[in-house]
């Protein structure tokens, strides 16, 4: 049975599943009823950081147009430019025994694509969610369920893995931006030019 976040909680990953090293980070969600004539996309991705909170190369930004980290830890499994259906919307694959050792943390986002241009924000989602998967198993071992807590936001730190004395802990975040993937490329480190 899957564990149930709140926002700000944080679990145990590894110690609790002991040998667990293959996960799927699903994440999900919906739109609400929408008039304004522009399809509604948006996309997940991880940032791979260092012990400084950056990335260290763009290689370690992992989504639709970059689907896997430098050293392959970390996949992106495809983009899905509509959200329709139940389920996940977009998947991530993480190996966390080959994820490199200079790597303290993997920040989950999702963002919403072009959405100045489009005029949206997450104040037109609705049941976004995080869940981790044994990939092995298929079993659910966390979910965040994040709520309606966001209004003009266009991207959101959704949830993180981080390494806490050899194990992996997993951090249910719900951080809104309201400068879109530009805002947490520049917050991760790398330059938006």
């Amino acid at each position: 049975m899957a564990i149930s976040l709140q926002k700000g909680q944080k679990v145990d990953l590894t110690k609790t599943n002991p040998g667990l090293t293959k996960i799927l980070v699903g994440l999900g969600w919906d739109t609400n009823k929408y008039d304004g004539g522009k399809d509604f996309d948006l996309d997940a991705s991880a940032f791979l950081l260092n012990a400084t909170g950056k990335v260290s190369s763009e290689k370690e930004f992992v989504f639709y147009s970059n689907p896997k980290s430098s050293n392959g830890s970390v996949e992106h499994t495809g983009d899905n430019r509509t959200g329709e259906g139940e389920g996940d919307d977009e998947q991530l694959k993480v190996d966390l025994a080959t994820v490199p050792a200079e790597i303290e943390k993997i920040s989950f986002c999702i963002t919403i694509y072009e959405a100045d241009v489009r005029a949206q924000n997450f104040g037109q989602v609705s049941n976004a969610f995080v869940r981790i998967v044994n990939d092995s198993t298929g079993d659910e071992l966390i979910r965040y369920d994040l709520g309606e807590d966001f209004s003009v936001e266009t991207a959101i730190v959704v949830a993180e893995l981080y390494r806490n004395n050899g194990e992996w802990k997993f951090s249910a975040v719900g951080s809104g931006y309201q400068n879109g993937l530009a805002g947490l490329c520049r917050d991760f480190g790398l330059d938006v030019g």
